[in-house]
């Protein structure tokens, strides 16, 4: 159940009007762990006050009614700029559960119900799609940009690159304008992790 935030003075929304909601794919709901993932957005808040709702998901199922949740059951979607996403998978699909799910079949799950987010993905996995692909995914969904890193993890987590990315965010809503600025304030990691936007 998502927890309905408290109404600010009008004054004050512009600072707290941002948050990122994000799941995470463990092997199993039941099993309480805090993840690093959990840990980092917890971070966020600390050093940048972006507040963020965190869930976690085993199987695609779980990975919709999640969304759905959100997207039907929430009041302050629009809030929620960017879903965040922490799932191992391959070039263009996911994997919860060792099965995996192509992007185009997500796509389909969530046909019209992303307008205007960013779907970010942490570099947990590889996200590589050629131009029709993220075509695709983007005219279904109605997503404004899927983001994510064409390098996989080997030991360096984009946990941090992804933390800047938000708060570059919160800051400017031109995308464009907020990748460039990542380049700028972090080239060595953005390259290291080739990170990239279909938008």
């Amino acid at each position: 159940m998502l927890k309905k935030r408290p109404q600010l003075p009008q004054e004050q929304l512009i600072d707290t009007d941002y948050f990122i909601y994000c799941l995470e794919a463990v092997p199993n709901i039941e099993t309480v762990k805090v993840t690093e993932a959990h840990k980092s957005l917890e971070q966020l808040t600390m050093q940048y006050g972006i507040a963020s709702i965190y869930k976690t998901c085993d199987t695609i199922e779980g990975l919709e009614d999640s969304i759905n949740a959100l997207v039907l059951d929430d009041h302050n979607f629009k809030d929620y700029e960017i879903i965040y996403l922490v799932i191992t998978g391959e070039a263009n699909s996911i994997c919860l559960n060792d099965y995996y799910y192509s992007l185009q079949e997500i796509a389909e799950i969530f046909e019209g119900r992303l307008k205007g987010k960013i779907l970010h993905f942490s570099n947990a996995k590889v996200l590589d799609l050629d131009e029709e692909e993220a075509q695709y995914f983007l005219d279904i969904t109605g997503a404004k940009g899927v983001s994510g890193y064409g390098n996989e993890f080997n030991g360096i987590t984009s946990s941090n690159l992804d933390k800047a990315f938000f708060n570059l965010f919160k800051k400017d809503e031109n995308i464009i304008e907020v990748v460039e600025a990542l380049h700028q304030k972090h080239y060595n990691v953005c390259k290291l992790l080739d990170f990239r936007l279909y938008y």
